[in-house]
Formats: C-alpha cells, structure tokens, sequence
C-alpha cells in the first residue's frame, strides 16, 4: 500500500511540474539562416492583474492611410529617446529623425501602451534579441485594434552592434516592408551588416548594451523563447 501512495505522490508531482512549464503555440514567418522572423502566437488567458483594455486611443490604420498619419503624429510627437525598463535591467535608445515613419510608429506604440503589453520573445545569442510580441491577450486585442498593416521600408543605416531595426514578414514583401509591431537588437559583437540591405534600421542603443548581452545569454526554448519572459516596460525619456 505505501509503495502505491508513494508512486501516486511522485506522479503528482511530476504532472504539476509539467503544469507549471511555459507554454507557447507557435507558427513563425521563418527566414533562410541567420535573419529576423516575424511571430504569431495563440494569446492565453490574462492574468487577473492585466485585464486592463486600453485600446480606446489607438487608430484603425491601412497601408493606405498610415503614412498621412504618421507624418502627422510624428511632428506633434517628436520624442526621440526612450527607455526599455525590462526584468534584466534598463536598455536607452535613440531613435534616428531620417527614419520618420518608423520613429514616429514606436512612440506611437509607447504612447497607447502597446509595447507594455509584449516580451523579449526571441534570444539568439551572438545575433539579435527581438521583442513587441507576446502570448498575452492584450497584445492580440491590440494588434487587431490598430488594423493590419506594414511599414515602409526606410533603409538607410547599418547593422552595427547594438542598431534597433524593425522585423519583417520574408514572403510576398519585394519591397522589405517592416512589421510594425516587432523590433529586434543587434547583439552579435561583430554586427549583423547581411541584413543590412533589407531591413530598417531606426535607432541604436545609447546605454544598456550589458543588459542586451544578459538577455542574450538567458536560456531558451526550442523556438529561442526565453524559459522565463523578460517583460518590457517602454518609456519616453526626452
């Protein structure tokens, strides 16, 4: 009889241990060796403490009405600084005025709390870590509240350790628009210069790059998840 409740004990245990694992449904636009994905995961159920709808200040946008838009956004909003308070530590960034559309989006996604709801979902070390996405039903909500668009590609700066650029979707875009809602850092000490001709650069790191380098290091699932989720908090510092 002991040997029964004492297997029973052990089984119990193991199931809740199993229970407690995070789990994430994922399907990825993947693109050929080291380059950026764009995710998209099933949303899970909010915590009790994140049911907060804040969607009510966000626009309905198209390809088509965005650019208008955020040329106006951008010149009564014209905040180029910004801090990422995360789980690691803090990460400042500048944002670059020759990239107005995409400069103009983040401050935009910062302003209506976008980017509090997301993660660091992706860590490749010696490569990039990449953030703005989640598993919470609030970053859903909020994506289907702006509407389904992409950027405009505005290449012009290079992948140097520490660049901020915007991740993008790999096929049916000959025009390497961005994601407007996914951003990745360079990492990788040497740079990541074979992107450069294909993705947007927007902005680098002023301090923080020992923190991008923890994240970089934190272990991960087999799809580069971090086990445990480095939450972003986004602030405007300027």
């Amino acid at each position: 009889m002991k040997k029964y409740i004492l297997l029973f004990c052990v089984l119990f245990l193991f199931l809740n241990c199993e229970d407690s694992k995070k789990s994430h449904q994922k399907t990825e636009e993947t693109l050929k060796g080291d380059s950026i994905k764009v995710s998209v995961v099933d949303a899970e159920k909010p915590s009790q403490e994140n049911n907060q709808d804040t969607l009510q200040a966000l626009v309905k946008l198209t390809n088509a009405t965005l650019e208008e838009f955020l040329l106006s956004y951008g010149e009564e909003n014209p905040e180029r600084f910004v801090t990422l308070e995360t789980t690691e530590g803090s990460i400042k960034l500048e944002l670059y005025n020759n990239t107005p559309l995409h400069r103009a989006h983040f401050i935009y996604l910062i302003k209506n709390g976008y980017l509090n709801t997301t993660v660091f979902h992706r860590v490749v070390p010696n490569f990039i870590i990449q953030g703005g996405n989640s598993d919470r039903i609030e970053t859903a909500r909020m994506r289907s509240k702006m509407g389904k668009y992409t950027l405009p590609a505005e290449i012009i700066h290079r992948h140097h350790r520490g660049a901020l650029a915007a991740a993008k979707e790999y096929r049916e875009n000959p025009d390497d628009r961005s994601s407007p809602f996914e951003f990745y850092i360079v990492q990788s000490p040497g740079g990541a210069y074979h992107l450069d001709k294909n993705y947007t650069v927007f902005g680098k790191v002023l301090t923080g790059l020992d923190v991008v380098d923890k994240i970089a290091k934190l272990e991960t699932d087999e799809g580069d998840w971090p086990l445990y989720n480095v939450f972003i908090k986004a602030v405007i510092t300027d």
